[in-house]
């Protein structure tokens, strides 16, 4: 079997016929001879329109970088108030009529995304965030939120809008996982991809909701929704999607273990075959030292001394006594799962190191008043900030020494890759995409001149100590942290390569696109 590819003009200028390539070439060789393919995006959130974490940089990044593939992406997200603020240059492309709601649908070229918001006041016009209200509890209805979003964008695959339709769907967290059944029960053949970011998250509500959703009874069912007697809007894009993917290879391996599969791994091991992990990039002109807006000096490499601007800005902002001993900071949500209970016990040997830790993030109140003791205890060396703030994350990753995350799993993180990039050096748990995406400086490692920073078992308060002490002792030596900072800096961690193999995995389904099959007794 062959397939005809527009070959792109020769180097003198001349145009090139059209010639027929054989399949068994690498397809990573191909990827720019395409024609361009059209995919519809279905998430939650996208930075910078709406962000309530990582979920929302990848929505925001990799569309950008999907360009040079050939590959143009619309995004489709819920009008909140804060998106229709942020969105202001928009035009209404649809009204429809989607489970029992009338829904207006807007698109807009937004901070270089093509977005479609799908407007439903009385779903998503609401004080409190995109899936708490103002006192940080789950929307009740958030079952009917996410289940009208995902059957907007299977009409959308079906029918198209303003003159456009997807060549394929991707779909990203439990948020968008029931798009691929109502895909499915209304016959669309078009392909479709869902991203786990998170498995922990399972979109997991009663069964009694499911005569609410509008989908064919059968689809309850151990091979579809059903889910320990409930329905899981995860399970049902797992199940219902062509391929799977996670954010790193080593986060695809763990899921299908029964330690860390959160209940799913007999799911995920009934998709094996089309399962595969492909490690989150980072948005490089958003994150770049030399031309962040928010930090007091801009660097690079080659001007890396300007940082000691930042590093007493973060001392000034954030009221630590100023000092040479090292600035280690914690930019995360303050749960179990990122292991932040695990820093309070060794905060006293930070301290009597002569470093000082910062904190900022929202979470578990137990944890943060564990935290806010020991700031209290050692004021002006110890820092807890409840609150999320751009700036002030940018600001700490540009001065801040040491970026500690000790997640007990992390499917593959970003803020690793943001210090990296700023030159703080990451000590990390061993688990999902940081141990992927951070060299351990053990001895091989730093004589090689790979080293990027320090790894450390998961979920043990000694390990982690000792991984921040390794860390100390290396910046009590300038000439090893300096190494370590040019390693860190030199890495790369943009989304041209993980795009490719997004872009690969794309073609590969619009050409074999089979739809999978629901089986039912």
């Amino acid at each position: 079997m062959t397939r005809k590819f527009a070959i792109a003009p020769a180097d003198n200028g001349e145009q090139v016929s059209d010639r027929t390539i054989p399949d068994e070439l690498p397809e990573a060789h191909l990827i720019r001879r395409y024609e361009p393919l059209a995919v519809l995006a279905v998430a939650s959130e996208a930075f910078p329109v709406v962000k309530t974490g990582g979920l929302a940089d990848v929505i925001g990044s990799l569309p950008k970088a999907l360009l040079s593939q050939g590959i143009a992406t619309r995004t489709l997200i819920p009008a909140y108030p804060m998106a229709l603020a942020n969105c202001d240059d928009r035009e209404v492309v649809g009204h429809m009529s989607v489970l029992g709601e009338e829904v207006t649908l807007w698109a807009s070229h937004c901070h270089e995304l093509e977005l479609l918001l799908v407007d439903c006041p009385a779903l998503f016009d609401r004080r409190g965030g995109p899936y708490l209200d103002d006192q940080g509890r789950n929307y009740p209805d958030n079952w009917r939120r996410f289940a009208l979003l995902s059957a907007v964008g299977a009409r959308i695959a079906a029918e198209g809008v303003d003159d456009w339709r997807p060549d394929l769907v991707h779909l990203h967290d439990w948020q968008a996982g029931l798009t691929a059944a109502y895909m499915r029960a209304a016959g669309v053949d078009v392909p479709r991809v869902v991203t786990i970011h998170n498995l922990a998250f399972q979109g997991q509500f009663p069964a009694s909701v499911f005569p609410s959703l509008g989908l064919p009874d059968h689809f309850f069912h151990v091979d579809g929704l059903e889910y320990y007697g409930d329905i899981s809007f995860l399970k049902a894009g797992i199940r219902l999607s062509d391929a799977v993917t996670t954010v790193s290879p080593t986060y695809a391996r763990e899921i299908l273990t029964e330690e860390q599969g959160m209940g799913m791994s007999g799911v995920l091991q009934s998709r094996r075959s089309v399962l595969s992990g492909i490690v989150n990039g980072i948005d490089e002109d958003v994150w770049n030292p030399l031309t962040d807006p928010y930090i007091s000096e801009n660097y690079d490499l080659h001007s890396i001394e300007r940082r000691r601007a930042n590093r007493e800005a973060v001392e000034q902002t954030f009221g630590l006594i100023p000092g040479d001993g090292a600035i280690l900071s914690v930019i995360s949500r303050l749960t179990w799962q990122k292991g932040i209970d695990l820093l309070a016990p060794v905060v006293q040997g930070i301290v009597d190191r002569g470093a000082r830790l910062i904190v900022i993030g929202e979470g578990d109140p137990d944890i943060v008043c564990g935290l806010a003791e020991q700031a209290r205890k050692h004021s002006g060396r110890v820092v807890v900030h409840v609150g999320f703030s751009e700036e002030s994350a940018h600001l700490l990753h540009a001065g801040s020494d040491i970026v500690v995350q000790p997640s007990r799993f992390e499917p593959c993180g970003l803020t690793q890759l943001y210090a990296l990039r700023y030159g703080a050096i990451p000590v990390v748990a061993r688990t999902g995409g940081l141990a992927e995406t951070v060299i351990d400086a053990n001895e091989a490692a730093t004589a090689a001149g790979a080293a990027t920073g320090f790894q450390f078992h998961p979920g043990s308060v000694e390990d982690l100590y000792q991984a921040i002490d390794r860390a100390l002792t290396a910046y009590d030596s300038s000439d090893t942290w300096s190494r370590l900072q040019t390693q860190a800096m030199r890495t790369s961690f943009g989304w041209a390569r993980s795009a490719e193999r997004y872009a690969c995995l794309y073609r590969r389904l619009v050409r074999d696109h089979g739809a999978p099959t629901l089986d039912h007794k």
